[in-house]
């Protein structure tokens, strides 16, 4: 089996990794907010809290947290795209 990080400069692997790692923690954080009502997603929640199954307070402190850390997921995996296609490059 190919490495994949045999030919990565040490800087590049290092940074992949800590987003990699980012992205996870940012995935399963996301998913532990969402847990706590139920919902699937983060619009799920606001529908939640939009017909008054869930009570507005946290729940919608918590739909923004959702959304951050998924915003900031998709960042973070668009970095990290763009750090693996530089590192195919090399």
């Amino acid at each position: 089996m190919v490495e994949f990080f045999e030919h990565v400069a040490f800087e590049t692997a290092t940074e992949i990794e800590q987003l990699s790692r980012l992205a996870y923690e940012l995935r399963e954080n996301h998913h532990a907010i969402l847990k706590q009502h139920d919902a699937e997603s983060e619009m799920a929640l606001l529908q939640q809290i939009q017909t008054g199954k869930v009570t507005e307070h946290p729940a919608y402190e918590h739909y923004l947290a959702a959304r951050i850390l998924a915003d900031t997921r998709e960042e973070v995996r668009a970095t990290l795209a763009e750090c693996l296609k530089e590192a195919n490059q090399k």
